[in-house]
């Protein structure tokens, strides 16, 4: 389901040779990184790297900034990053940039498995010194800055055993935490929806939908604001379709006046490998356009050229 799979068979001393080859001397050729880029996948550029090291004694991703600019640069950078640093640098990003990023944050927490999870706060810690937790806790306050911790102890059973009597006792217990109730007890949304496991969560919206006589979502809506309604809603459109939310992120960073291109680069870069097909036809079914076609509206020059390749071909 992936737009970017590799090649079969791949010397990487060529390739080192022709990026080395197309950043040398006047100007740079930008088709040709693109074109070796694109073709391999990301364990295949790691080989790259290394064999661009130790064959010509240069560092690739310097030579790279230092030839290349703006988006294109960014995506090609983040082509030629390992999956997890890919994450940790975002979320790093996020949390230490200028003003927080909170959609970014959300979107990796609440979209990777436990495993990716545990892997991008082993290696966020090495890399920073500090624990992702840490940075969270001291760059988001109150009930959003919970559930962000929540999701990114990577502690969600994934098992598949729905509990039938906990599914209703689940449902009941977040109708009497949001609908029910003056006022709200997130701790309650928060405690079922980061924990329990997605196949037992999915029978427990549909209990509520009976309960409630509305959609999970629409309570959340009605029931929270800002980040910490992004954050819960985020889960359960991750637990429902994973393609599908990041196509809404997709749409949502392109559409309307100026384009969010951190969201839209991220997405691109690290869905390429996994199920960019399956975000590109739950794009085309929720908003009646090719994601191709919108990034062609919305981008331009060597940017929209390897967005474009990321994405595959027009549906």
């Amino acid at each position: 389901m992936a737009t970017i799979k590799g090649i079969s068979t791949f010397s990487a001393e060529q390739e080192a040779q022709a990026l080395r080859k197309a950043m040398k001397g006047f100007g740079t050729d930008e088709d040709a990184i693109i074109e070796i880029l694109t073709k391999l996948n990301v364990s295949q550029r790691q080989q790259v790297l290394i064999t661009y090291k130790s064959t010509i004694g240069r560092d690739l991703i310097d030579d790279l900034k230092s030839e290349l600019s703006g988006n294109f640069e960014r995506v090609i950078v983040g082509l030629m990053t390992p999956t997890t640093m890919y994450d940790v640098h975002e979320l790093r990003r996020a949390l230490k940039g200028a003003g927080t990023d909170e959609g970014c944050l959300i979107e990796i927490l609440a979209s990777r498995t436990n495993a990716e999870i545990r892997h991008i706060n082993e290696n966020y810690k090495l890399e920073y010194g500090s624990t992702l937790e840490d940075d969270i806790v001291s760059d988001t306050s109150s009930m959003f800055r919970r559930v962000l911790v929540s999701l990114a102890t990577g502690n969600r059973d994934e098992g598949t055993f729905v509990d039938e009597a906990l599914a209703q006792q689940d449902a009941q217990c977040l109708y009497e935490a949001g609908e029910k109730k003056w006022g709200t007890d997130e701790v309650q949304f928060m405690s079922i929806l980061c924990t329990r496991n997605r196949c037992h969560l999915l029978r427990v919206f549909d209990v509520y939908r009976v309960i409630a006589n509305k959609d999970i979502t629409d309570s959340i809506k009605s029931e929270m604001s800002g980040d910490l309604e992004d954050a819960l809603l985020a889960v359960v459109k991750c637990l429902r379709n994973k393609p599908a939310y990041f196509a809404e992120r997709l749409y949502r960073s392109m559409k309307g006046l100026g384009t969010d291109d951190s969201t839209l680069i991220r997405v691109m870069v690290s869905r390429s490998e996994i199920d960019m097909l399956y975000i590109r036809r739950e794009f085309l079914a929720m908003y009646g356009k090719s994601l191709h076609s919108f990034i062609k509206g919305d981008c331009s020059g060597d940017y929209r050229k390897v967005l474009l390749r990321l994405c595959g071909g027009e549906d």
